[in-house]
């Protein structure tokens, strides 16, 4: 999501603007990021908009807000 639209729709998620919610979510730079609220979901389209700004992806990539990309690192699965 754009970050003047973000911005205009109350749902900016930059660090001049912080959480909500109480207790406040965790900021995308905390390694439990993966923890704040869904703002937007797409599970059509494999992913959920966070309120911390993190793209999460089904397959547990995400995209950090400041563009940073954190490859899959879900558990591997023995069968």
């Amino acid at each position: 999501m754009d970050h003047a639209l973000a911005h205009d729709a109350g749902i900016c998620s930059r660090s001049d603007t912080p959480c909500v919610h109480k207790p406040s979510c965790p900021p995308a730079s905390s390694p439990a990021r993966e923890a704040a609220h869904v703002i937007a979901a797409h599970p059509e389209q494999g992913w959920s908009l966070l309120c911390n700004g993190v793209l999460n992806f089904e397959d547990t990539g995400e995209i950090l807000p400041n563009g940073t990309v954190v490859a899959p690192h879900r558990p591997a699965t023995w069968s």
